[in-house]
């Protein structure tokens, strides 16, 4: 089975395909050609004789190639025609429920719970739940105004342009708030979002309660799931990317399962990586070149 590898900086060392190469061929796998995918950015190798041994080569090509992004995956059905993509710390900077904390002046206290519930460390339901009950009394207007002034991850625009220009479907699921996930779903464009209601009392202020059943991992997992039986597509052509614990379910089912600058129990499941650079890495894990890209 042919194999590309796919090397990614900001910028790319020069030489760097080179070091891979020797790398390679320390397992007798071979790059029989090359071409620039982002120039000064992003190349790929064309590599045979990877055979089983992909994880423990990759493996051997992010040590030995530091401050790299790197994928070395089957040449064929790269292109994947589902995208699920977490909301909080992939798409947009940050934990959006940390900036609705800023807003009643408790952030630092609930971005504490937030780190540790997608460290994994706290049961996601319960850590939601605790930090929900904190926003009570804050105005429903401020969640808009917070929506509406988030900034997005570099590369995110391209990611959800170029993948749906070429037929994929593009899905944003998150532990978040809808009245989030809704604004972002239309100023990206995703096909569809889900993601937790915050309760609204008639005063239009937070309850403190979120609606019941939590979207949290297991909802990720399905949704995934849900999207790809009704595109008849199976998972090894879907692509899911997070940032946290209760992204793990979502990302090891599908057939491109990448932690974007993930958390440690993430990346113990994931396949694949983005560490260092941004979002239109993954475009280049599947074969996307500049030119295919939407800027």
């Amino acid at each position: 089975m042919t194999h590309a590898l796919v090397l990614v900086g900001d910028p790319l060392p020069q030489g760097v395909e080179e070091s891979a190469t020797a790398i390679l061929g320390a397992f007798d796998a071979a790059p029989t050609n090359g071409h620039v995918l982002s120039a000064g950015r992003a190349s790929e190798l064309t590599v045979e004789g990877v055979g089983a041994r992909g994880a423990t080569i990759s493996a051997a090509l992010r040590e030995a190639l530091p401050g790299i992004d790197l994928a070395l995956l089957p040449s064929e059905n790269r292109r994947k025609r589902l995208l699920c993509a977490d909301m909080d710390a992939t798409i947009v900077v940050g934990e959006t429920i940390d900036e609705l904390a800023d807003a009643v002046g408790i952030k630092d206290e609930v971005a504490a719970i937030t780190e540790r519930a997608m460290r994994g460390e706290l049961d996601f339901e319960q850590a939601l739940d605790a930090r929900v009950a904190m926003l009570k009394g804050l105005e429903a207007e401020a969640i808009d105004r917070i929506a509406a002034s988030l900034p997005y991850m570099p590369g995110a625009d391209a990611l959800v342009a170029t993948m749906r220009k070429h037929g994929a479907e593009c899905v944003l699921v998150s532990g978040g708030f809808d009245r989030i996930t809704g604004i972002v779903r239309d100023q990206l464009g995703f096909h569809i979002d889900r993601s937790n209601h915050l309760q609204v009392g008639d005063d239009n202020r937070l309850t403190g309660t979120v609606r019941k059943p939590v979207v949290g991992a297991e909802t990720k997992r399905d949704l995934l799931i849900e999207r790809a039986k009704a595109g008849g597509l199976p998972l090894s052509e879907c692509l899911a990317i997070g940032d946290g614990a209760n992204d793990c379910l979502m990302v090891e089912q599908a057939g491109m399962g990448i932690a974007y600058r993930g958390k440690p129990k993430l990346k113990g499941v994931a396949g694949y990586f983005i560490d260092f650079t941004d979002l239109r890495t993954a475009l280049y894990y599947q074969g996307y070149s500049d030119a295919l890209i939407v800027q």
